[in-house]
C-alpha cells in the first residue's frame, strides 16, 4: 500500500508495474520481485506472512532468527 510517492515493482518476465499513492498491489506467492523507486521518497505498508524471510534462503549479519511481536 502506497501513501505517497510512486513505487516500482519490476518482474522476472521484464514488467515494470507503477503503484501510486493511494494503490494496493497483491503480488501471489512464489512471484520473483523487485520493488524500487525512481529516486523519490516512497512511503509504503508492507503486509507479509510472519513466516517469511526477510533475507531469502542466505544469512548474514542483518538476518533476524526472532522477530519482535508489534
Amino acid at each position: 500500500m502506497v501513501f505517497k510517492g510512486t513505487l516500482l515493482i519490476d518482474f522476472r518476465d521484464g514488467r515494470t508495474v507503477e503503484v501510486k499513492e493511494g494503490e494496493i498491489i497483491i503480488i501471489p506467492k512464489g512471484v520473483e520481485h523487485r520493488p524500487r523507486t525512481n529516486g523519490e521518497i516512497v512511503f509504503n505498508l508492507l503486509f507479509e506472512p510472519k513466516a517469511t524471510l526477510h533475507t531469502g534462503t542466505s544469512e548474514s549479519e542483518m538476518t533476524v532468527k526472532k522477530l519482535d511481536w508489534i
